[in-house]
């Protein structure tokens, strides 16, 4: 079992996620989160990525245990004041990869983005976009017309991909999904389960005309002139789990929610 002796905590703005926090400092001391050796997370799914994302500029790898005090806590544990050490001890680690987002504005500027969910191309306006797929630099798709497109990872597959009708993709799968979001033409194409050494580039065709924003994760970027996506094998983030609630089960039994 894995000691943790130095913990921080980050909690999410709502009250319940503030009270939560006041009663553990009550029991535990904490410490900063440049000095932890893990990290505990208060809140919901959505706050997580914020504090995955902290880890991630920082380029610390400290596992993060969450506890949910959200709406969906799929990254989460269930809240309990008690024992908090026993359970981190008990804790089961998973190791997600983020992806990597290049992305050129029409403008020109180019920003890099990781996203640890998925990276999605959205129209801006009433109008679809246009988007031309390549894979491995090949055009697959040369003119994909829809809301949009994604590209998941498997920690975020049942996210906004299975919203999107994607694929739940296992968490040790080495897979992402490729999922169109509303598609017109192809009207039969419902998307692709690439292996994640793919590298995944998206024109924007009529860019000016059909104005379309990138999301990695919650970062936008608008009016896009291209995308490039592909896993990020330089860096990896650590979430712990209580062993009934471990995030490969909740992925895997996902299927079968109706």
């Amino acid at each position: 079992m894995t000691q943790y002796t130095q913990l921080a905590i980050i909690s999410s703005a709502t009250p319940q996620a503030r009270e939560a926090e006041a009663q553990l400092r009550e029991v535990h001391d904490f410490v900063s989160l440049d000095n932890a050796d893990a990290v505990i997370v208060l809140g919901g799914d959505g706050h997580m990525l914020q504090v995955l994302h902290q880890l991630l500029e920082s380029r610390r790898d400290i596992p993060a245990y969450g506890m949910n005090l959200g709406t969906i806590g799929f990254l989460m544990n269930s809240w309990d004041l008690q024992d908090l050490h026993s359970r981190l001890q008990r804790a089961k680690s998973f190791s997600v990869r983020p992806l990597t987002a290049d992305i050129t504005t029409v403008s020109g500027q180019k920003f890099t983005l990781p996203a640890i969910n998925e990276v999605s191309l959205l129209r801006e306006t009433r109008q679809a976009a246009k988007l031309e797929i390549s894979v491995n630099g090949r055009a697959v798709i040369p003119e994909l017309i829809s809301d949009g497109i994604l590209v998941s990872t498997p920690a975020g597959s049942t996210a906004y991909n299975l919203s999107a009708n994607g694929p739940i993709l296992p968490l040790d799968s080495s897979l992402l999904a490729l999922t169109p979001i509303s598609p017109f033409r192809p009207r039969r194409w419902k998307g692709a389960i690439l292996p994640d050494r793919y590298v995944i580039k998206i024109n924007i065709l009529e860019a000016s005309k059909r104005p379309v924003s990138a999301v990695a994760d919650q970062r936008e970027i608008r009016d896009i002139a291209q995308v490039e996506v592909a896993l990020d094998r330089n860096r990896s983030l650590t979430l712990l789990f209580d062993p009934e609630h471990a995030l490969d089960d909740r992925i895997a039994m996902e299927q079968f929610i109706v």
